[in-house]
Parts: C-alpha cells; structure tokens; sequence
C-alpha cells in the first residue's frame, strides 16, 4: 500500500472558520505574538495566555471539518494515509483521518509546566489554579516560539517514506515544518495545494501546484489519486 503523506496548515482549517488570528500585521488578535506564544510571555501573564487559549477552544467547538478534512480521509480506503499538521484543532481527526501527527501541539491538551511529558486530555477553559498532581501550573499543550517542537524527528522519519506528498492551506513560510519538504524521496510526487502558492516547479522537482482553497482542490485531487490507483 502507497504511502501518502499530507502537510496541512491553516489554510485549511480557516475553511471551517477557524481563525488565524495573525493578521497582516503579525499581531495576534492585537497581541504581539511573544505575549500568548512564548514561555517568556507566560510567566509574564498566565492569565492572558490561558485567556487567549480559552478563546480558541471555546471557538473550536463551534466549528465543524469541511470537505477538505472529509476528502483526505476517504484516501485511507486505498493508501496508508500520514497527516502531519501544523494546526492545533481536531478537525482532522473529526474529518475521519486515522494517523495524526500536531507538530505544535494541540488544542484540547495540556500539561504540565513542571513536567512537559505530564499530559492530559482538556475541553474546557484552564485557568490560574488548575494543577497537574505534584502542583504545577497546567499550561496549553501548544509548541511556543523558542520551544523545540518534540515530534520533528518523527515528522521527517514519516516524511521520508512517502510515496506521494501532498500540502495544503500553509506558507511554508514556518520552520521547521516548512523544511518537511526536503525530506520526500527524489521521485516522490509532490502536490502543492494553495490559492497563493509559495513554491516553485523550479525548485522541487515532481511539484505540481493547484492553485486553488482547500475545499475545491483537495476533494478534486482525492478523486484523482483514487481513480488512478484504484
């Protein structure tokens, strides 16, 4: 059985309403970005970051997965389907996907800030108080800036056994997910799917780009790989 491997990031998850919330100005629902994503800014103000993380669990049960998520799970029918995502939400696994991996955490985790192997499952706001056993802080399971992101090592080991390489909805602009796309086979197939493509045939070779959102090119590109591998 094929290998896929799909890159994800917030493309498309805003899709289904997710905010980015890192708008032109890099600001993050107006908040410099090392205020709610740095372990510098939560020892600064907890209450701010827990506050901010609240809002993006509180949104994400408002939001559902969209045909995008849903198309790349019909792909576990005939390939063994890898999803390595830079987004924190659970649509993929609601979408039906089976093999998940968060580079930079998750949304509906949290741990300990005393011990960052102490994690457990969370799907209501965490506030001042809330503890792990031997009485530290819990803290969003989120990978921050100047943190290293645990599950790189495994990323790239599931990255170099692909047989087809699909992206969809990121910049490649955030390392070192970005540097995934090094570590495909030389004659692995690449399929870059964004509206504003960041990469060029030029400097992959086997690329081809589908200039187009997540919930139009994904479901098209899922009917072709099945109808050409079924």
């Amino acid at each position: 059985m094929k290998k896929v491997v799909v890159l994800t990031g917030a493309g498309i998850s805003a899709e289904s309403g997710i905010k980015t919330f890192r708008d032109a100005n890099g600001l993050w629902e107006g908040h410099d970005v090392m205020e709610v994503a740095s372990p510098e800014g939560f020892i600064k103000n907890p209450a701010l970051v827990l506050d901010f993380y609240n809002q993006r669990r509180r949104q994400l049960f408002r939001v559902i997965p969209n045909v995008a998520h849903q198309a790349l799970a019909q792909l576990e029918d005939i390939f063994d389907v890898h999803i390595i995502t830079q987004n924190v939400d659970d649509l993929h696994e609601r979408g039906g996907s089976s093999k998940i991996l968060h580079l930079h955490g998750e949304l509906l985790k949290v741990k300990s800030s005393g011990n960052t192997n102490d994690i457990k499952l969370w799907k209501h706001d965490l506030n001042i108080g809330d503890i792990c056993s031997n009485g530290h802080q819990l803290r969003p399971h989120i990978v921050w800036f100047g943190e290293e992101v645990p599950l790189l090592e495994k990323a790239i080991h599931i990255t170099e056994q692909s047989d087809i390489l699909i992206i969809i909805g990121t910049s490649m602009q955030v390392y070192p997910a970005a540097s995934l796309i090094d570590f495909v086979p030389p004659k692995t197939p690449i399929y870059f799917i964004d509206p504003k493509p960041t990469v060029s045939p030029r400097n992959y070779k086997n690329l081809t780009i589908i200039k187009k959102t997540a919930v139009n090119g994904v479901p098209e590109l899922v009917n072709t790989l099945i109808n050409k591998n079924a």
